[in-house]
């Protein structure tokens, strides 16, 4: 019995490179490109050549800012009269509430109690009415959820909700644009949407193109899910890597990507903070654990790559300057 039957997935959405395509026009009335980078040095040392895609210059330091401004611009009509509440660790609850400020929509937020203050900081300023609750991303989620029912504001579900995904997936559609001769792309495994819209983009352009998500070791619902056939929960997650902090797998994503993405790796939080130095010293960009969970997957499996041409994507940079510092004070 086919397994998305067998759990009662409907699948009649799917995201296709003409939504992309459409998605991309709409973004660059309000985005830049962002750079994709070779690094001599990451080159060097993993033995191929390597580009990194610097989604941390996106305005609010994350790939995620693609997915509010598409979906708010979607739905923008309806959203203006019940405003819109949403759950994140961080990084999607800045790019709603930039969407938010970018549109005139009222915002609000529910994160888990662990999130760093730089986040809270920059969602509070782009004007989002911060709730806190819950110790990680699902359980704030269900508290949004109950919230939106009660108050009627419009849930934006930050993993299952498939109108944020062509925004998403434009960074994808810029790398291939630049590099259409990539090999193999690492892109970071949250919920899922990174994912989804590489290998829309990528298996549209060239399905010999290899797509590798990655994990935390601490919280590796989907990559077990992936690998299983099934959907997998955890009771929680521990992992320093707050966009990764996921502990479920979700229905959407896993249906999209199953069959699809050519490998999960998982890394730990060790692994990501010797990533985030990594990335510093030789592309001289501050990257959070998530963002850097890529390139530490490319380490972990450089024997693989080599005369390979590798895009590394560095999905966000919103991490504390005393983490940071901390980080950056360990010598390899």
């Amino acid at each position: 019995m086919n397994v998305f039957y067998a759990m009662g997935l409907n699948l009649t959405w799917m995201l296709t490179l003409r939504k992309v395509v459409e998605a991309s026009r709409i973004l660059e009335r309000y985005l830049k490109p962002t750079p994709l980078t070779y690094s001599k040095g990451l080159s060097r040392e993993l033995g191929c050549d390597v580009w990194v895609k610097l989604e941390n210059l996106n305005p609010t330091n994350s790939f995620k800012v693609r997915g509010g401004i598409y979906y708010m611009f979607k739905m923008l009509e309806e959203v203006r009269k019940t405003g819109v509440i949403t759950a994140s660790m961080g990084n999607h609850a800045q790019s709603i509430a930039y969407a938010g400020s970018l549109f005139g929509v009222d915002v609000h937020v529910v994160v888990p109690g662990w999130v760093s203050e730089v986040k809270r900081s920059a969602i509070k300023e782009l004007g989002a009415h911060i709730i806190t609750y819950g110790s990680f991303f699902d359980e704030a989620a269900q508290y949004a959820e109950s919230l939106a029912q009660k108050q009627g504001y419009r849930y934006i579900h930050a993993i299952n909700e498939t109108l944020l995904y062509p925004g998403v997936a434009t960074m994808h559609l810029e790398v291939v644009k630049e590099l259409p001769e990539v090999d193999v792309v690492f892109n970071p495994l949250g919920g899922g949407s990174g994912a989804i819209g590489a290998c829309t983009v990528y298996k549209s352009v060239d399905p010999s193109i290899k797509i590798v998500g990655v994990q935390a070791e601490g919280a590796p619902a989907l990559f077990e899910s992936l690998k299983q056939g099934r959907l997998v929960s955890r009771e929680g997650v521990s992992t320093r890597a707050e966009g990764l902090a996921v502990a479920r797998a979700y229905e959407v994503p896993f249906s999209m990507l199953y069959g699809r993405i050519d490998d999960v790796l998982l890394v730990s939080d060790y692994e990501m903070e010797s990533a985030i130095r990594k990335l510093y010293h030789h592309v001289r960009q501050i990257a959070e654990h998530a963002g850097s969970a890529a390139t530490a997957a490319a380490y972990k499996v450089k024997e693989r790559l080599a005369e390979k041409k590798v895009a590394l994507m560095l999905t966000g940079g919103n991490i504390d300057e005393a983490q940071f510092a901390r980080i950056l004070s360990v010598i390899d």
